[in-house]
């Protein structure tokens, strides 16, 4: 089912004496093709929850439109959308066993919608199947794990067979390890149904991981969208770039002076094509390479062994991360009691910004 959103605003009452109004959503257009996973990313308060709240149907929209295939849902209230909810804490009714749990919507349809018995358990041990927890049907969420928790939650909004999976943060309550594993579980679960989802989520790597697609969103506003390792290759604006990427991208200030990219008194890289201006520069840490004549000096802190990786960790005056942290491959000798490390840059891992914007300033190294 393609899901397309249209102009979409939300606007709350603001709080306070002031009065007025808080925009939550602001002016946010996307298409979402049919089958895929999207996820929508941003940190807290930047509007993605409400988004997903407006396609449940949980929330009216201020303004703009929503639509399943050629459908206006709109104005549809959340039970005649055909959408399958999964929240942060499951919800689940604790007083009732995994399978009445998972039976619950079947349950509640009315009239013709309403399957017979024997389908209503049919569909619940098919949905239970596709999690993994057909052994713990007769258990109360008290019994279960978070992890076991999170697959009834799932087999729930599963059973009522959805043209649309909402997933609001739904690792959030479990443990590293867990989160792991179960990201991988539901992006099988997903590529198994073919149904659309759409899960929000503030973690980076979470995201890059199982989606599709993923929309960068930041105080209400689409600030990028596209397949993970497009946005993340080619960022649209500082506040991108600096979202996505484990180690963070590493910022400096930076100069553009007669073509060439200078950050504090050394010449980096060429930047044919940008007017002379003070800039921010980001490089991605595996944008370096340790070399004895290389362009960039940095001061040594000390050298991280990571297995097949070496972190490099470094500091430069015209730094704004604490720390540098550069990413190169293990076989490389770095010699670390060294009080200072070279580098060359990689012209694809480096992207300049706007001092004041943040938007990215597009230039041609060479």
């Amino acid at each position: 089912m393609k899901i397309e959103l249209q102009n979409l605003t939300k606007k709350f009452p603001a709080r306070g004496k002031k009065g007025g109004e808080v925009t939550a959503v602001n002016d946010f257009s996307f298409e979402i093709p049919d089958g895929e996973l999207i996820a929508l990313l941003g940190p807290s308060g930047c509007g993605k929850s409400t988004t997903l709240n407006m396609i449940c149907g949980l929330e009216k929209p201020t303004g703009g439109r929503i639509f399943f295939g050629n459908e206006d849902v709109t104005a549809l209230p959340p039970e005649l959308r055909g959408v399958g909810m999964v929240f942060q804490n499951y919800a689940l009714y604790p007083h009732l066993s995994v399978r009445q749990n998972i039976l619950f919507p079947l349950e509640n349809l009315k009239g013709k919608d309403r399957p017979s018995k024997e389908e209503m358990n049919r569909r619940a041990a098919q949905a239970a199947g596709l999690v993994q927890i057909e052994e713990l049907m007769d258990r109360k969420p008290r019994e279960l794990s978070g992890g076991q928790q999170q697959r009834v939650a799932i087999a729930r909004a599963l059973v009522k067979m959805p043209r649309v999976l909402l997933l609001d943060e739904p690792l959030s309550n479990l443990d590293a390890r867990l989160r792991l594993q179960t990201r991988e579980e539901i992006r099988k679960i997903q590529k198994e149904t073919g149904i659309t989802t759409v899960f929000v989520t503030h973690d980076q790597e979470e995201a890059m991981s199982i989606s599709d697609r993923i929309a960068v969103m930041k105080e209400g506003v689409l600030m990028q969208h596209g397949r993970p390792q497009e946005v993340y290759d080619d960022p649209a604006s500082l506040f991108v770039a600096r979202f996505l990427g484990t180690p963070p991208i590493n910022v400096f200030q930076g100069e553009v002076k007669k073509g060439m990219l200078y950050i504090g008194e050394e010449a980096v890289l060429p930047a044919a094509g940008v007017p002379d201006q003070e800039v921010c520069v980001g490089i991605r840490p595996e944008g370096f390479l340790p070399r004895g004549d290389g362009e960039l000096g940095c001061q040594l802190s000390r050298v991280e062994v990571m297995g097949r990786d070496i972190s490099i960790v470094s500091t430069h005056p015209a730094c704004a991360n604490e720390v540098i942290r550069s990413i190169i491959n293990a076989d490389t000798q770095i010699d670390a009691s060294a009080r200072t490390v070279r580098f060359s840059l990689k012209p694809g891992k480096v992207f300049l910004f706007h001092k004041q914007t943040g938007e990215r300033i597009r230039f041609t190294a060479g």
